[in-house]
């Protein structure tokens, strides 16, 4: 395979993405907020059951102007989902792409926030870390602080602060070419992968602290032996990746943390 070089970014073209799987009862409250942002939102009802297709046609038929729904079966993930919506705003002429959970955990003030940090900064990857509130499972978020001590190691630096948050600005260019030529999973452990190789492809990430709620419809489709399975797995393929690529990975942490100093410098004087 061609190592060939992802060009720079300077243009910002933005639009959102909702992975959607079953979440019937939070769904319209999320749309009814994104409106507000003057954005293009592409739906994709990843597989969902038939209870849900009056809702979606619902929205479809009265959002029509910015909201597109893309449907297909059977259910691939929601990896499978982000990409889906992803390449549908690369045809459309998009440089960026704002993904929001369609469960209701997260506030559209704080994509907000997400997409200004990526106009700013058209190159990078921006991410939200969530701050947990009560209704957070404990084994739930025990399980993430493990993933994440897991991407330290594999990224070889402490830039990526939450690699399971699903609320991100996505520059369309890098992602692409990482889905395009590398083996990535299409499930939950998606979030995770697609984060990692961004950080071994020098793409700079951007945290934001970010409330978290767990689902106001009270539905979650992590399943505890399947996903954590897959995200072990993938774990330990980024483990081997790393120590592949690891005096490549220095080197982008090298060029990341001199550029920031560099910023920091011009800043204060």
């Amino acid at each position: 395979m061609t190592n060939v070089a992802i060009k720079p970014s300077t243009a910002f073209n933005s639009c959102i993405v909702v992975p959607f799987y079953n979440h019937a009862e939070s769904i319209g409250t999320v749309v009814h907020g994104l409106k507000s942002l003057g954005l293009r939102c592409y739906l994709i009802n990843d597989g969902s059951d038939s209870a849900c297709d009056a809702v979606l046609q619902q929205l479809a038929s009265t959002e029509a102007e910015w909201l597109h729904v893309i449907s297909y079966q059977p259910n691939q993930g929601k990896g499978r989902a982000v990409i889906t919506g992803v390449e549908a705003a690369e045809r459309d002429g998009f440089t960026h792409v704002a993904q929001i959970d369609a469960d209701g955990q997260h506030r559209v003030q704080d994509l907000m926030l997400l997409l200004e940090k990526a106009k700013l900064n058209p190159q990078a990857m921006i991410t939200g870390y969530g701050k947990f509130d009560a209704s957070v499972p404990r084994l739930r978020l025990y399980g993430r602080y493990i993933t994440h001590v897991l991407v330290w190691l594999n990224t070889l630096s402490l830039q990526v602060r939450d690699s399971m948050c699903g609320l991100r600005v996505y520059p369309i260019s890098p992602t692409l070419y990482i889905w395009r030529n590398f083996v990535l999973g299409t499930r939950m452990s998606f979030d995770i992968e697609i984060l990692v190789r961004l950080c071994w492809r020098g793409v700079r990430i951007i945290n934001v602290a970010v409330p978290v709620t767990y689902p106001i419809d009270g539905v979650s489709h992590f399943k505890m032996w399947r996903d954590n399975l897959q995200i072990g797995k993938a774990h330990a393929g980024m483990f081997i990746g790393m120590i592949v690529r690891f005096p490549l990975i220095l080197w982008h942490n090298l060029r990341r943390w001199l550029g920031l100093m560099t910023t920091t410098s011009s800043e204060t004087t």
